[in-house]
Formats: C-alpha cells, sequence, structure tokens
C-alpha cells in the first residue's frame, strides 16, 4: 500500500474475488457459530423440560398418593375413564393426521390406499360406521329422552312455585299458644347431636339456650359423640354454663358411636322421660335458630292431628365466603323455595332435611323411630312417616342459619353421602312402598319421582351425556349431538334454577359447568349405593369452621364477660368430675393450638376427564363445530380446575 505502482494490473483486477471468498468464508464461520448457539440453547431448553416434568411427575404421583385414600370400588370408573382416554387420544391423532392428508372415506378407493396408518385409518372409518357408530347413537338418544323428562319435572316444579308466589300461599297457625298461660305451650325436646364439633358447639347450645319458650316447658338435649376427651370437657362446661344460668338443659354422651347420627338419636330417644314431651326439634350443631324459633313452627302442630313434621328453611352465613359456596347456594335455593315448598304444598311430603325441623314425637314412634341401615336417616324416616300417613309442613319464611362447606374435599364428602344413601333406602324401601297402604298415586311419586327421577335419573344421565356421549360424538361425527341439547335446553334449565336466587345471575354460566362436574361424583356415589358397594355405608362429618353472623357476634361479646370471670372456676370443678389429665390437656389445647399447613389436593377422576374433554374440543376444533366446541373447551377447563383442587378453600 506505501508504494501501489508495485501493483500489477492483473492483481489489482483479481483483488474482489479474494475478498468475496473471505467474506464468505467469515459468513460461513458466523453461521456454523449461530447454530452452535441454537443448538446449546435447544439442549439446555430440552434438559430443563424433561428435569421439570420428570419433578412435576413425581410431585404429582405423591400428592395423589397423600391426597386420597385408595378403596377397592374406587378403581373401577378410574380405570374405565383412563382406558377411554388412551382411545380418545389414538383416535385424535388418527383424525389430526386425517385432516392435514386430506383423507376422506368417501372419497377413497380400495386400491387408492397407500400404507399402513392409511389402511388403519379407513378400517377405523369402516369399524366406527357399522359397530360403534349405531350403538353410541342408541345410547344418546336413550339419555336425551332421560335428560327431557328430567327437565320436564324441573319445569312443572318451576310452575308450581310461580303458582304459589302469585297466590301468596303460606301455611298458617291456626290457633296460637296463649301468651299468659304457660300451661298452653306444650312439652318440647330441643336435641343437637354432634360428633367432635369443636369449631361450632358453643354457638349451637348458645342459641338452643335462647329460644323463646316457657323454661319448664322445654328441655335441651347436647347429645355428644366426640371420641376427643377435650372436646367432651369444652361440651360439657358449657353445658354447665348454660344449666347456672337457668336452662333447662343436659348432656348426653355414648361411648359407643354405633350408627353415626342416627344411632345418637335413637339412644337419646329412649330416656324415661321422653314420654312426657309431645315434640321434639333437631338442629346440627352448626345451626343457630333464632330466638323466635319454636313460636313459629311447634303451633303449625295445633288442631292437625296428621301433621307428623314441620321443616323450616336453611340460611347461610358464608354465601360469599368463595366461588364454591356461592354456587352451593343456587343449589340449595332451588331445592327449598322450590322442591320442598311446591312438594309440601301440593303433595304434602317431602323429605326430612335432617335438622332444623319440628318432629311430632308419635309420628316418630308409628314410624319405627330412627333406623340405623342407612346414611340418609332423615329421608329414611320421611318415607317411613309417608308410609303411615303422616303430613309434612314446609315453612320457607322461617330460616335457620348454617354455613356451607368451604372446601371441595368436604362437599364432595358431603355430596357421596345425599347421593349414596337415597340408593340405598330406595332398595330397602321398595317392597315397603308397594306393600304399602297409601294411593297408588302416592306410590308412583315415590317410586318413579322421588326416588328415580330426582335420586338416579339425574346424576345418570348428567355424567353420561355431558361427560362420555359428548366428548366421543367428536369421534363418531354419525352420533354429533343436536345444539339445543348441549346449549338451549341446559342454560335454559340452569336459568329456572337460579331464579329463586336472583343475586347469583352472574355465575349462570359456571352454576351449569360445575354441576356437570360434580356429575361424577354423583354417578359415583349412586352406583355405589345402588349396588352396595364399598364406600357406600362410609359416614364423614362435614367439617365447620364456625363462622358467625353479626347477630350472633353482638350476642357472643355479651356472653364472654360472664364466661370470663366464670371459666376459671368451672375449669377447677370439671377437674374433680374429669380428672386433672383432661383438665391439662383442656389448657395446652387452648394455650397452643396446632396450626397445619394447608394444601391443594389432586382428583384423579376430574383430571382425566378434564383432558379427555379438552381432547374432544380439540378434535372440534378440527370440524369446525362452532358451539360443540366452545362447551367442550369450558367444560374441560373447569373439570381442570376443579381436578387441581383451585375451587374452594383447601384443608389441613
Amino acid at each position: 500500500m506505501e508504494n501501489p505502482k508495485n501493483f500489477s494490473v492483473v492483481r489489482i483486477k483479481s483483488s474482489p474475488e479474494f475478498s468475496e471468498k473471505e467474506k464468505v468464508n467469515k459468513n460461513n464461520k458466523r453461521y456454523k457459530w449461530i447454530l452452535l448457539l441454537k443448538a446449546h440453547k435447544l439442549i439446555v431448553f430440552l434438559t430443563w423440560f424433561t428435569n421439570g416434568f420428570r419433578a412435576l411427575h413425581s410431585k404429582i404421583k405423591k400428592r395423589i398418593a397423600n391426597s386420597e385414600k385408595i378403596h377397592s370400588n374406587r378403581g373401577k370408573l378410574y380405570k374405565f375413564i383412563r382406558i377411554f382416554l388412551i382411545i380418545s387420544m389414538a383416535a385424535l391423532i388418527f383424525e389430526i393426521i386425517a385432516h392435514f392428508q386430506n383423507w376422506n372415506l368417501s372419497l377413497i378407493q380400495p386400491m387408492e390406499v397407500e400404507g399402513l396408518l392409511h389402511w388403519s385409518y379407513v378400517a377405523w372409518l369402516s369399524f366406527r360406521v357399522d359397530y360403534i357408530g349405531p350403538v353410541v347413537i342408541m345410547l344418546s338418544k336413550f339419555c336425551i329422552v332421560l335428560f327431557m323428562i328430567q327437565s320436564l319435572d324441573r319445569f312443572v316444579q318451576c310452575m308450581g312455585w310461580f303458582w304459589i308466589k302469585f297466590k301468596r300461599i303460606k301455611p298458617v297457625i291456626e290457633e296460637p299458644p296463649d301468651t299468659d298461660d304457660p300451661s298452653s305451650y306444650p312439652m318440647v325436646l330441643v336435641q343437637i347431636p354432634m360428633c367432635n364439633e369443636k369449631e361450632v358447639y358453643a354457638q349451637s347450645i348458645s342459641a338452643a339456650c335462647q329460644l323463646e319458650w316457657p323454661k319448664d316447658r322445654v328441655l335441651i338435649q347436647v347429645l355428644d359423640d366426640s371420641n376427643d376427651e377435650t372436646v367432651q370437657v369444652l361440651i360439657r362446661n358449657e353445658v354447665n354454663y348454660w344449666h347456672e344460668k337457668g336452662v333447662n338443659i343436659i348432656y348426653r354422651h355414648r361411648f359407643d358411636r354405633t350408627g353415626y347420627k342416627a344411632g345418637n338419636l335413637n339412644s337419646a330417644m329412649t330416656c324415661d322421660y321422653i314420654k312426657d314431651y309431645e315434640f321434639v326439634a333437631i338442629f346440627d350443631a352448626d345451626f343457630q335458630p333464632n330466638s323466635d324459633f319454636l313460636v313459629q313452627t311447634v303451633p303449625h302442630f295445633k288442631g292437625k292431628p296428621d301433621v307428623g313434621l314441620v321443616q323450616a328453611r336453611w340460611s347461610f352465613v358464608n354465601i360469599d365466603e368463595n366461588l364454591l359456596t356461592r354456587l352451593q347456594n343456587v343449589n340449595l335455593c332451588f331445592h327449598f323455595e322450590v322442591e320442598q315448598q311446591v312438594n309440601g304444598h301440593f303433595l304434602h311430603f317431602f323429605g326430612f332435611n335432617g335438622t332444623a325441623g319440628v318432629w311430632r314425637i308419635k309420628a316418630l314412634e308409628d314410624s319405627g323411630g330412627w333406623l340405623e341401615r342407612t346414611t340418609v336417616e332423615d329421608m329414611d324416616i320421611a318415607v317411613r312417616a309417608h308410609l303411615n300417613g303422616w303430613k309434612f309442613i314446609f315453612l320457607n319464611d322461617v330460616r335457620v342459619l348454617c354455613e356451607l362447606p368451604e372446601s371441595h374435599e368436604t362437599y364432595k364428602k358431603q355430596q357421596h353421602r345425599w347421593h349414596s344413601g337415597p340408593m340405598q333406602l330406595f332398595r330397602l324401601c321398595l317392597p315397603s312402598i308397594i306393600r304399602s297402604k297409601i294411593s297408588i298415586w302416592k306410590k308412583l311419586n315415590l317410586i318413579f319421582l322421588f326416588f328415580l327421577l330426582r335420586k338416579l335419573i339425574l346424576p345418570l344421565y348428567s355424567f353420561t351425556l355431558f361427560c362420555i356421549i359428548l366428548p366421543l360424538t367428536m369421534f363418531v361425527p354419525e352420533a354429533e349431538l343436536p345444539v339445543w341439547v348441549i346449549c338451549y335446553i341446559p342454560i335454559f334449565m340452569s336459568f329456572l334454577n337460579i331464579l329463586p336466587s336472583p343475586q347469583s345471575f352472574p355465575f349462570l354460566v359456571p352454576y351449569l359447568l360445575f354441576e356437570n362436574t360434580m356429575s361424577v361424583t354423583k354417578f359415583n356415589a349412586m352406583i355405589s349405593g345402588l349396588f352396595q358397594l364399598g364406600s357406600a355405608y362410609e359416614w364423614v362429618v362435614t367439617k365447620k369452621t364456625g363462622r358467625l353472623s353479626e347477630v350472633d357476634l353482638v350476642s357472643m361479646a355479651a356472653e364472654m364477660e360472664f364466661k370470663s370471670s366464670n371459666h376459671q372456676s368451672l375449669l377447677q370443678r370439671r377437674a374433680s368430675e374429669s380428672g386433672l389429665e383432661l383438665l391439662k390437656k383442656l389448657r395446652e389445647h387452648e394455650e397452643a393450638p396446632v396450626v397445619k399447613k394447608k394444601r391443594n389436593r389432586l382428583y384423579r377422576k376430574e383430571l382425566f376427564l378434564a383432558f379427555l374433554l379438552l381432547t374432544a374440543s380439540a378434535r372440534s376444533l378440527l370440524s369446525a363445530h362452532g358451539v360443540h366446541f366452545y362447551f367442550l373447551l369450558f367444560q374441560g377447563l373447569s373439570f381442570l380446575v376443579v381436578g387441581l383442587d383451585l375451587i374452594g378453600e383447601q384443608v389441613n
């Protein structure tokens, strides 16, 4: 460059070729380095993804092992869903390949089939059309008929409710008691059955002890089945506190918890002093009746010797706690406002709710008393009383405060008991119903409406139609369900369900999806109760949190001042009766409560159905089904939310 004259013309002309080669070499080196960096990033990502997937898989397995106790009968439905999911996943893979390869059975000639995969798909299409399609079509038509019958029954009940609202029909008290003459008040027994109810025992006993009724005409029985000695001491102290205030209250404890709640109530009714009482009011441990409860219920028996039960409505202190409690409120509002009120007015019969009701003791005795043969002793005694000719009255205006389950685990166990018990009872009561002397109409109502339609058919078609047949039709288009089955009628029926609680209207769609997710639990419970499987007689006490209403907080604040001054003396007195060890346990329990960490659970059936529905929604997307896709997608997501325990509070 210092002496440019030394460069020849040929060399100067050829210099650009050398520069281009150098550029190409540099670009090749840069491209190789870029490829190496990308390959390194890919390897790092695959390693991270593999390790993360393994850790997640092991964590899921551990949580599943810790979350559920495996019962022998519980795996059958799970295995069926798992096999169905595997088949549907394989079918989806076939359909995806066929979609992008433009395979069509109507356009394919036998000589045009190429490859084993292509031949397998054609064979699957032929087998589907000839064998699977007709079976699915027949099953879907059967479920649609059940769906329409149940929807018609629900619609008729709503029409009856509209009639009651339009006519303003209410039960009336014919002869109110004379307030100036205490002897005109009948003798009433109040029973509070409980078992390890340390969160709610105080408020339920307090509410019962403040009922407005002549003190010498009422007796409160606290029926304690607790096996926790600390809880026993706490309940005894509460009973003693109210006894010292002049309340006629006694404490009963069974050492043998045979028969659960039915055995507890039956044991209490064997006392000699029961013959002095005419009526018995029953409240579960989390129920807090208003002070005028007896004044509003017991007088309905006066002048009506054929009335055996007066049932009040439930009201809830924790409706707005979470999404789960809001959805439960929709269901229970329809149950009380429509089902119980309509059946009580037109049929004088409904299922006893187990609490917040008053029985005529003679009706209990004529019907055989409390039996321990099912997990729904309340429905059992109601059916037997109906067969003996007793009539029931439902009071929609009288409400008793209680609380809703706030965790999905607790709600599932409650629903399992509520849906397995009726099937046990139906199997046991069917011969008695047929042999009874009631009218043919009442027999048909009990068998076909009360048991079969509302207790068996509802969970049967709900699970089969929306959780099995609907995703199956995405892979068997010959049996595709019409839009009115999966969209219009369910939304209309959900709208009717939500009418008694109009403030819950924003939860219309979540309510519809959540009811379908609960159909798995209800279907499983119904099958176990009908065929006497292992979990049919499982009784788990519903966990309570002990939430208080505003009125309870005010009254409890007034009580605490008196209790604080007498609490120590009560503990000293109980020490001589129950022993120093119990006193020590009680003090340790109060001073150092154990706080357990809350955690989510995993529910396998719901998770498998979530993946099944999401798989079906992917197949529906390929076929551009529209409404079917959106329903399957949102239903699958709702199953996923429930399966991961993301609805409601977690449990300890």
